[in-house]
Formats: structure tokens, C-alpha cells, sequence
């Protein structure tokens, strides 16, 4: 059951391939490639913005901490002329934190603008790349249709495809109805030369056989009633045949 199941997949698998293969368009899957790319452009485009925008905040805050560390030194130094030592201590370990964070901005910003010049190099590749790739499904979808026209006119003259196949069955049932007409012309004329048309029939008086048989013995029949009724009028006189006309006696002076 396992190599049957096995076999069914396989079989599956192909005729799903063979449709699928049928109904890919070139054309269409390299627009879709296409478009899928630009949208891997736009995106690496959007990581390259949200980098640039966090190294501007952070920058920000950089501008904030030194004001803040140059304000504090100055503080400590006026507290210090006052002879206030704990204000200007104060003063001065605000400015040691402030310079630690600000130590510690100047590392992430260098982190992020190495983040930022590596994605500008692979949106540079990638764009590269879906030029060549245009270039490239230009060119293939130019061939796919040159080749597609030039099938379709091979079929078109050798009657291979389709359309002609379906055209070609057409001609034919219409040859075959024409010369099927004119067979029928042609015995009509035949049978027509050959007097099996004749006046009776064409005027419906005609039957089959066994109709003319019957009008046959019927006509035989009234002739045989005439002669003997012809025989009966004429041996009336049996007994003594009819004297021949004598010569001389027939009425002339």
C-alpha cells in the first residue's frame, strides 16, 4: 500500500505539473517576479529610512548631552570660584554621567551608520540586479511572443493547430453534405431518364408493384368482358354462316 501510495503522489504530482505548465503565462510569471523584487527594493529602501531616523534621534540626543556636559563644567567652575566644593563636586559628577552617556550614544551611532552604509550597498546590488533582471524579462517576453507568433502562423499554414483542426472539420462536413446533394441530384436525373417518373406517377395515379399488378388484371379483366360480349352479339347467327358478298351485288348498277 505504501508503493501504491507512493506512485498515486507521484502520478498526482505530475498531472498537476502538466496543468500548471499548461496554464503558466512567461509573460505573467516574470511581471510577478518582477513586482516581487521591487517590493524587496522598497523594502530594504524602508530599513534604510527607519536606520537614518534612529541615527538622527540618537544624534539629538547627542547635541542635548554636550550642551548638558559643557553647561555642567562651566557650572562646577563657578560653584568651585564660590568656594561651594560640594556644588561644584555635584556639578562635576553630572558631567562624568553625562559624558558616559554621551560615550555611550557615539558608540550606537557608530553601529547604526554601519548599518546604514551596508544596507545602502545591498539596495545599490539589489537595484543592480532587478535592472539586469528587466533588461533580461524584456527580452525573453519579446522572444516568448516571437515565437509564440511564429507557431501560431506555422499552424495556421500547415493547419496543425486548433483553430484550423476545428475549421478543417468544418470544409469537411460541408464537403461531404455537397457531394452527398449531388449524388441525389444524380440518381433524381437518372431515374428520371430511365421513365420511372412518368405521367401516371407524377399525377398520383402510380402505386408500388402490387397497385399496378391490380390495375393491370383490372384492365385485362374489362378487356376479356368486351370480347365476350363482342362473341355473343356476333354468334347470334352461328347456324348458317354469313354469305359472302357476291361480286356484282354490291349495290352497282
Amino acid at each position: 500500500m505504501a508503493g501504491m501510495g507512493g506512485r498515486m503522489s507521484i502520478v498526482i504530482k505530475a498531472k498537476i505539473n502538466k496543468l500548471l505548465d499548461k496554464a503558466e503565462d512567461p509573460g505573467e510569471t516574470l511581471e510577478y517576479s518582477y513586482q516581487r523584487q521591487m517590493e524587496l527594493l522598497q523594502n530594504v529602501k524602508k530599513g534604510i529610512a527607519d536606520v537614518v531616523t534612529s541615527k538622527k534621534r540618537l544624534q539629538l540626543q547627542q547635541s542635548k548631552l554636550e550642551q548638558q556636559v559643557v553647561k555642567l563644567d562651566t557650572q562646577a567652575r563657578q560653584a568651585l570660584s564660590a568656594g561651594n566644593e560640594d556644588l561644584a563636586r555635584t556639578a562635576l559628577e553630572r558631567k562624568q554621567f553625562a559624558q558616559g552617556e554621551l560615550q555611550s550614544l557615539d558608540q550606537q551611532v557608530a553601529e547604526l551608520e554601519q548599518q546604514q552604509q551596508t544596507l545602502i550597498q545591498k539596495e545599490q546590488q539589489l537595484r543592480t540586479k532587478i535592472d539586469q533582471f528587466r533588461t533580461k524579462k524584456e527580452v525573453i517576453k519579446a522572444q516568448y511572443s516571437a515565437a509564440e507568433a511564429s507557431v501560431k502562423i506555422s499552424e495556421a499554414a500547415t493547419g496543425v493547430g486548433e483553430e484550423m483542426a476545428d475549421v478543417g472539420l468544418a470544409m469537411q462536413r460541408a464537403q461531404d453534405k455537397t457531394e452527398n446533394m449531388r449524388a441525389r441530384a444524380g440518381a433524381m436525373e437518372e431515374l428520371e431518364a430511365a421513365g420511372a417518373f412518368d405521367d401516371n406517377l407524377a399525377l398520383g395515379g402510380g402505386g408500388d408493384d402490387i397497385d399496378r399488378q391490380l390495375h393491370e388484371l383490372t384492365s385485362q379483366s374489362a378487356v376479356d368482358d368486351d370480347l365476350a360480349k363482342m362473341k355473343a352479339e356476333l354468334g347470334q347467327g352461328s347456324a348458317t354462316e354469313t354469305p359472302a358478298l357476291e361480286p356484282g351485288k354490291d349495290g352497282q348498277a
